[in-house]
């Protein structure tokens, strides 16, 4: 792997995606990169090839391992077993007590993951938790399904429990493995640091990310293992949407309009990626929004996906995700997040 550089984003690899409204001015605006593959065209603003840490984004790709030693099937994990080990969740009783169930099958303990505790992202949840008088554990991070899967591979290859996230670990070796297979890249052209959730992530070239999305829907270059995992990721989180990330957010809302054609996956620091079918064409998306804040990706998202046809009109589910309101202390609207892509015609 590379040594980690110092470097940062000129102006040459962003251009601007969104602008901030206040009233009708613009107040401010996020500038980024999108990178859209089609087979072997490219569509793209700012540099396609800029290096980003991909963060939760590659959780799907992470959890490859698991269908390569066959755990998947020996578990008879269901579907939102699936679909919550590669999700970002909001911590909600729903996920909790799935990422629960399958450790307890599987004989793990919550106290073996290695994620910190932090309060759930779901409202309702975080209310409940604090009314109950208990404190927020490790099982409510965002990222307990996914560590959860990679106990059940230490678990599974016979490593050290508590050395699980460790770069080096057998785990992490495959765990690495399933991310470069999806992405086309060597173990030389990425970098590795420490996530928030203290798991290993990698920075590579936006590029790598927007394609390993494209061949997460249309499995064709992989082999029948990882091609089958991917269909198999794709049928779980289009079943059970809301376990891939919860209530009001972006993903669930995009699963649920979209009839089993599109896997989204967001990461921090302002990174988005999609892969999308569309009768016999098949797109990669990744979106790498500079300043890190997630509202400057939404309305890049959706503008794309309804100008590659996946819905003639927006659904009301998705509608401020478009067009992002901004409210006030007193909940009045002030202002608005709008795309402004120069999109072209011929996609």
């Amino acid at each position: 792997m590379h040594q980690q550089s110092e470097d940062s984003p000129t102006a040459g690899d962003s251009a601007e995606l969104a602008q901030v409204y206040r009233g009708e001015h613009v107040e401010s605006r996020h500038q980024g990169a999108v990178v859209l593959v089609e087979g072997d065209r490219v569509w793209n603003l700012g540099d396609p090839e800029q290096p980003v840490f991909a963060r939760s984004a590659v959780k799907p790709f992470q959890a490859l391992p698991l269908f390569e030693r066959g755990i998947v099937d020996r578990l008879q994990m269901s579907r939102g077993e699936l679909a919550l080990v590669s999700a970002s969740h909001s911590g909600s009783e729903e996920h909790v007590a799935v990422v629960r169930g399958l450790l307890q099958r599987a004989g793990l303990s919550e106290e073996s993951l290695g994620c910190g505790a932090h309060a759930p992202f779901d409202s309702r949840a975080r209310r409940a938790l604090y009314r109950s008088g208990a404190e927020p554990g490790r099982i409510h991070n965002n990222c307990s399904g996914k560590h959860a899967g990679f106990l059940l591979l230490a678990q599974d290859l016979g490593a050290p429990l508590a050395e699980y996230l460790d770069v080096d670990s057998e785990p992490q070796r495959l765990v690495r493995e399933g991310i470069l297979a999806m992405t086309g890249l060597s173990e030389s052209e990425i970098d590795v640091a420490v996530d928030g959730c203290a798991a290993p992530t990698y920075r590579m070239p936006l590029i790598a990310l927007a394609k390993g999305f494209a061949r997460l829907v249309n499995p064709v270059e992989l082999s029948a293992v990882h091609a089958d995992a991917c269909g198999r990721l794709l049928s779980a989180v289009s079943a059970e949407p809301l376990l891939l990330a919860g209530r009001g957010r972006i993903c669930t809302a995009l699963l649920r309009s979209a009839d089993g054609n599109l896997y989204p996956k967001n990461g921090a620091e302002g990174v988005y990626a999609c892969g999308l079918r569309l009768g016999t064409r098949s797109f990669g998306l990744a979106v790498k929004v500079r300043d890190g804040q997630e509202r400057g990706y939404f309305p890049v998202v959706i503008e794309i996906l309804q100008r590659l046809g996946l819905w003639q009109e927006i659904p009301a589910e998705l509608q401020d995700f478009a067009i992002v309101p901004i409210r006030n202390t007193r909940d009045a609207l002030v202002g608005e997040v709008r795309s402004s892509l120069a999109f072209p015609e011929n996609w």
